[in-house]
């Protein structure tokens, strides 16, 4: 099998999954005794890291769409993409019914199609860890922001002891082994394992912010079945 062939089988699975999992995946996400607690905090946490508004931002990996959502609710100009078309119609849905809503795209994190320098910052969320090739991904991400962009992903490492931990119904047969083989981070035992792809691909002014906004929430709140409270971290930087 070609290397090719291999991302393509990978991402495959992980597409599989996550259309799999939309429904449930965005339930969760949209939980109404959290959501107006979780759209303020994370609203925070971007308008932070993200350029003054209006900006032009491209939400990648976006799953059924929450941080770009609030990125536009912030005032940008909202670009998102994903593979898992499951995802992306949830997406849709919700934005057909909203003015100024993201536009939302199929489309790879790792090889986005998009012309060079045509946004001024790149986001994601919870997506490096399940990221294919990321030196390619971060390395495509930098050509396409304009000089001074800002690119902010949020992750953690949410299975440092191994991505048998996760209990999640389908995760064990779409996460097989040849996928485990094809994911640097997955298995991180630190933030610092995507601090180091980010620095290694030319972002300068690298800053990592713990995000315990979310940890008291998750504390409050409670966390996916399966799954432990863990602290999420912030990593910014940008291309000068």
């Amino acid at each position: 099998m070609t290397l090719t062939q291999t991302a393509t089988s990978v991402q495959a699975n992980l597409n599989a999954y996550w259309t799999e999992r939309a429904p449930l995946y965005d339930a969760h996400q949209q939980r109404p005794e959290r959501l107006a607690r979780d759209v303020a905090a994370w609203s925070e946490i971007w308008r932070e890291a993200l350029p003054d508004a209006p900006a032009d931002v491209l939400d990648l990996g976006t799953g059924s769409g929450f941080v770009a959502f609030v990125h536009a609710a912030l005032g940008h100009r909202v670009t998102a993409t994903d593979l898992a078309e499951g995802m992306v119609e949830i997406a849709r849905d919700r934005a057909a019914t909203m003015a100024g809503a993201p536009d939302f795209r199929i489309g790879d994190a790792v090889a986005p199609d998009f012309a060079p320098g045509s946004f001024d910052a790149i986001t994601n969320r919870y997506v490096m860890w399940t990221l294919r090739e990321p030196e390619e991904a971060l390395a495509n991400w930098r050509r396409l922001l304009r000089p001074g962009g800002v690119l902010a992903v949020v992750d953690s490492t949410w299975f440092p002891e191994g991505l048998d931990a996760n209990p999640t119904p389908g995760f064990a047969q779409w996460y097989d082994e040849h996928v485990r083989r094809a994911l640097p981070l997955a298995e991180a035992r630190s933030i610092e394992a995507t601090v180091e792809l980010v620095r290694s691909a030319g972002f300068r002014d690298v800053t990592v912010t713990p995000l315990t906004s979310i940890l008291e929430l998750d504390r409050e709140y409670g966390v996916a079945p399966g799954h432990e409270v863990t602290l999420q971290f912030l990593v910014r930087a940008t291309t000068a």
